[in-house]
């Protein structure tokens, strides 16, 4: 699976350009989220995100870690200045790769084809310069300047939401042709009958030779779990969960040994949660954008907390226990304030202000230049200032009682003012007009991982039972 690093330039300190008011850094990220939820939503593709919210970040900063994670492609973007008007691209200016400029060329195109007629944007052309992130990064880069913040015209199209989400969507499509991302698929949910895992071909081949002479068809799925490869043979794959029972039976009546694969459906839409009625440990959140409260279960385990961050970040601190162990004690969904944790510190790679000596995992206090925010003695003070500080936006009641109060901005929340994690939105991040949304996606990306990992872990119990036969 390819990766890609989306690099919103600016930000924290650095405001870009900045015209009555509006500064670029702010439609930087906004167009930025946009591309990175579109990616996520339709293809098989890593994201990775130089800052997710207000983080100040220098040009060595953003190079160093893409050079660090290695991605298959860095984008920049970026909004313009000077007087001019339009959508420009650039790439570096020096020796680049004929794969670099194919890149470009793509995407380049599929942003005009989408904004050029519909809202009259100028097509300034695909150049070269000497870039900083284009000039340093090892890999394909490219940096886009999609409109100018100084030009009356542009600045009302970047404050208009259909104009954004165009040239966003318009951007994500270009990646996506570009570097040939593998759609994903738009289907219910499938119960795989699987006739056996096993760790040589030749024992799967047999058992597809022994299946066709019983007039079943099947087919090897090869999977590699833990640097490990099985060979699982797929018997069919049915909308009704009776329907691959049936299939199993049948198997076993013919002494074949079978199991059920569930594969979760890309986009779930799970049902409302109510307080009566808390959702189920494998029941993904509501999509972002619809309301999920801040108070409530955490459905994942610490466990599957820590090993999603480290999907990304390897070193990232064991921080999962407590999150847990806190949230429940306040009444918190813990897994989802560690979701924010996540957005805030990127990963607990602390690329922003915040540094991680301060076990601050949710950027408490800091407000700008100067004000770095408030520092805990230890990691477990850190989490538990976190959960209060939800809390306070949260609850109106007290802190439970024996508990002493570490959050030094508690006082400073207008209590109860968000029982949502979309109300937090414009309060604990500003102008933050996506960042509850921004929680819930990473949060959504955490329970998938936990699916798939709980999935991986039955085909290696299935294969184990069967040697043990």
């Amino acid at each position: 699976m390819k990766t890609i690093m989306i690099d919103p330039g600016h930000g924290g300190a650095d405001p870009g350009a900045v015209y009555k008011g509006y500064e670029e850094k702010t439609f930087n990220l906004l167009t930025a989220l946009i591309v990175r939820d579109y990616l996520l939503a339709n293809y098989n593709v890593n994201i990775l995100m130089t800052r997710t919210g207000n983080q100040t970040l220098s040009l060595t900063d953003r190079s160093n870690l893409a050079n660090r994670s290695k991605p298959d492609f860095f984008l920049s973007i970026h909004h313009n200045a000077g007087g001019g008007t339009g959508f420009e691209s650039y790439v570096y200016n020096g020796k680049v790769s004929s794969k670099t400029l194919t890149y470009q060329r793509i995407i380049h195109e599929e942003v005009m084809a989408s904004v050029k007629a519909p809202y009259t944007v100028i097509d300034r052309g695909k150049k070269r310069a000497n870039f900083h992130v284009l000039r340093e990064t090892t890999m394909s880069s490219l940096l886009l300047e999609v409109l100018f913040v100084d030009n009356p015209k542009d600045v009302a199209l970047l404050n208009n939401a259909n104009f954004r989400n165009t040239v966003a969507v318009s951007i994500a499509r270009g990646v996506a042709k570009a570097l040939g991302l593998p759609a994903k698929i738009d289907e219910k949910e499938l119960f795989k009958v699987i006739a056996g895992s096993f760790t040589k071909r030749d024992n799967a081949d047999n058992r597809v030779k022994e299946l066709k002479r019983k007039d079943i068809n099947s087919f090897i799925d090869t999977v590699v779990i833990s640097g490990k490869t099985y060979f699982r043979v797929q018997t069919g794959a049915f909308a009704e969960r009776v329907n691959a029972e049936n299939q199993v039976n049948s198997l076993k009546k013919m002494g074949i040994e079978a199991f059920i694969l569930v594969r979760d459906d890309d986009n779930p839409k799970p049902p409302v949660p109510s307080p009566t009625d808390p959702p189920k440990p494998t029941q993904p959140p509501q999509p972002p954008g619809i309301q999920y409260s801040i108070m409530g279960i955490s459905v994942l385990r610490a466990e599957q907390l820590d090993d999603f961050a480290r999907t990304i970040n390897r070193d990232a601190p064991t921080l999962g226990k407590f999150y847990i162990f806190y949230g429940k004690l306040y009444g918190i969904r813990g897994d989802v304030a560690y979701a924010q944790a996540i957005h805030e510190t990127n990963y607990f790679r602390f690329t922003g202000q915040v540094k991680p000596k301060q076990n601050n995992y949710a950027g408490i206090g800091t407000t700008g230049p100067g004000n770095d925010g408030a520092s805990f003695k230890t990691p477990e003070e850190g989490v538990l200032a976190h959960i209060q500080h939800l809390y306070a936006y949260a609850s109106t009641n007290p802190i439970p009682q024996g508990q002493s109060l570490v959050d030094p901005r508690f006082s400073l929340v207008t209590r109860g003012s968000a029982k949502n994690w979309t109300d937090l939105n414009g309060k604990w991040a500003v102008p933050g007009t996506t960042y509850g949304q921004s929680i819930l996606s990473v949060f959504n990306r955490n329970i998938q991982n936990a699916i798939k990992r709980m999935d991986e872990q039955k085909i290696v119990l299935n294969d184990t039972l069967e040697k043990l036969k």
